[in-house]
């Protein structure tokens, strides 16, 4: 049963959301009036890997300072923000829950990044930017809840200009059956539509695509899963996590998350794709 996107931007709802984040960063020591987007990194990167998965994707698509970029999924911004300040590039983060966008750019003025990065509200199936607007479409770990992969892909090869890349770290089906939920991006799996690397590859291809680069990330997020396990089984958690942004199912999450790497479940990939001339 295909999710309406009220209902999958419920799920990622929450509120006071703003206020717990700060208070979080507080606790942690960090001055409020001047937060850097590496203060926020342990938080706001809702994705495997966090900061370290989206440096090496930036590696991976030879990120410049004259690219004008599109963040699909963005979040709370913490992706966007680190390449507007590491790259200096224009970015613009788009996502279907407003509560995120809100909360976006209430960090990326507290950032002082305003100027550099902005938010829409909207969805990836129906961009709100004309054609050949970006030289660079970007996501991570935003597609597990979009059905029609094909309508997204070619949404995204639309929104580039001729010779653009498109950048994405996602989440696909492993060989070791159904996840477990609740996930980060699901709470049951009639909220989830995973696909397998190889036909991730063969949709994005079809919307006139061509690979540049594919490189398997799953080592890495089962390495992360066991340490936050580890720290949840001893209650060392830190001030500043993503157990902030996931609220009182994180401890499910965690361990299912970890259970489904370990089992093969689950599996990540980077991908940087160029559109055709």
């Amino acid at each position: 049963m295909l999710r309406s996107p009220q209902a999958v931007s419920e799920h990622y709802a929450r509120r006071a959301l703003g206020d717990a984040i700060l208070a979080a960063l507080k606790a942690a020591g960090k001055d409020l009036e001047h937060l850097t987007p590496d203060d926020l990194a342990p938080i706001d990167e809702f994705h495997n890997g966090q900061r370290n998965a989206t440096i090496r994707l930036a590696r991976l698509a030879a990120v410049s300072g004259s690219d004008k970029v599109l963040d699909v999924g963005c979040g709370i911004g913490g992706p966007s923000r680190y390449l507007a300040s590491a790259f200096g590039c224009e970015v613009i983060g788009l996502d279907l829950t407003p509560e995120f966008i809100e909360l976006a750019r209430m960090l990326t003025e507290r950032t002082r990044l305003s100027h550099k990065v902005s938010y829409r509200q909207g969805d990836a199936l129906q961009l709100p930017f004309p054609d050949a607007s970006f030289d660079l479409v970007w996501s991570q770990n935003a597609t597990m809840n979009i059905a029609d992969r094909a309508r997204l892909y070619g949404e995204m090869r639309r929104a580039l200009k001729a010779g653009g890349r498109v950048a994405i770290q996602d989440i696909a089906a492993g060989p070791g059956g159904e996840p477990f939920y609740p996930t980060p991006w699901a709470s049951n799996k009639g909220m989830s539509f995973l696909l397998t690397p190889e036909a991730t590859r063969a949709t994005m291809e079809r919307t006139g695509l061509r690979v540049l680069a594919w490189h398997e990330a799953t080592q890495e997020a089962l390495e992360q899963a066991v340490s936050r396990a580890e720290a949840l089984d001893s209650g060392s958690l830190p001030p500043l996590g993503l157990h902030i942004l996931m609220g009182p199912e994180f401890p499910a999450i965690s361990r299912n998350m970890l259970r489904n790497l370990q089992e093969q479940r689950l599996t990540l990939l980077n991908a940087v794709l160029a559109a055709d001339k």
